[in-house]
């Protein structure tokens, strides 16, 4: 973990827009330590850009955004990359470097100056890979690698930052099922038992139910609803946000919120048998 446990992200009144095009219209979130904090909405719907600002990478973005009560904008982007982690979308290299090097990266915030990194400082990205399944890619270049493999590799660099705060936008995209798990059941262990603090984008509203102490719906830019997963995750919150048929039950296993979205044939069947 960095030097400040208890790291909190706070946005409030997030304004953005693209040539003109408004993109957030106002949005408030707030992330606690020990928190995984889902956001979740229709494509389109300022996830992404949520989550560019509270990452730094934009800035002409109006209201407020702070980690550890700190404005984003005022700290340096050494003092903000040894802060907060960042899982993009659709990673991409323009150089062939190996799996280890682009974990090693993650440790670049905590170096100084122009110094290498130590024989710890290896050790802390192999573990990363290893924690990530991804021991056996070390030595591979990143651009031979899958999709999905490259995904863990950079989640692997972000867990080798060793961060107040993870930000993850679908992080498990290109991963398969048993990947997917794996890389939440870390998320959740990075939260729970280490106290990060995790913001994480996801289109899967199953793992949302699982792994997130709460969510926010978006819709067209605005926050739709906010707060613990079991209730916002209602029938009548997720056919307004995604303009679709769901069906929300228990899940008898977990115990949490399984959520099925209805397909065209199941939903004229409900139709059928309502008349």
């Amino acid at each position: 973990m960095g030097s400040e446990r208890g790291v909190t992200i706070e946005a409030r009144g997030l304004r953005f827009a693209y040539d003109g095009r408004e993109v957030l219209a106002g949005i408030d979130l707030d992330a606690s330590a020990g928190e995984v904090v889902g956001v979740a909405g229709p494509n389109g719907s300022g996830k992404s850009t949520l989550i560019r600002i509270l990452s730094g990478v934009l800035t002409g973005y109006g209201g407020r955004a702070r980690v550890g009560g700190r404005d984003i904008r005022a700290l340096s982007r050494a003092e903000l990359a040894r802060r907060v982690a960042v899982v993009p979308q659709e990673p991409t290299f323009s150089f062939p470097f190996s799996a280890l090097e682009i974990v090693l990266m993650g440790r670049h915030p905590h170096l100084a100056g122009l110094t290498f990194e130590s024989e710890r400082d290896v050790q802390l990205a192999r573990a990363a890979l290893e924690r990530c399944g991804a021991a056996e890619l070390a030595d591979r270049p990143i651009q031979e690698l899958s999709s999905g493999e490259r995904q863990r590799v950079v989640f692997a660099k972000a867990l080798a930052q060793q961060p107040d705060v993870f930000l993850l936008d679908e992080p498990a995209s290109f991963l398969d099922i048993r990947h997917q798990v794996e890389l939440y059941d870390v998320v959740r262990e990075r939260a729970g038992e280490h106290g990060a603090t995790v913001v994480t984008v996801l289109h899967d509203l199953n793992l949302a139910a699982e792994y997130c102490d709460r969510v926010y719906l978006l819709r067209e830019g605005r926050v739709e609803a906010g707060g613990p997963t079991a209730e916002v995750f209602t029938y009548a919150n997720l056919t307004r946000v995604f303009d679709t048929e769901v069906y929300v039950d228990t899940n008898a296993v977990t115990g949490k919120l399984l959520v099925v979205p209805l397909s065209g044939r199941a939903r004229k069947h409900l139709e059928d048998g309502s008349r």
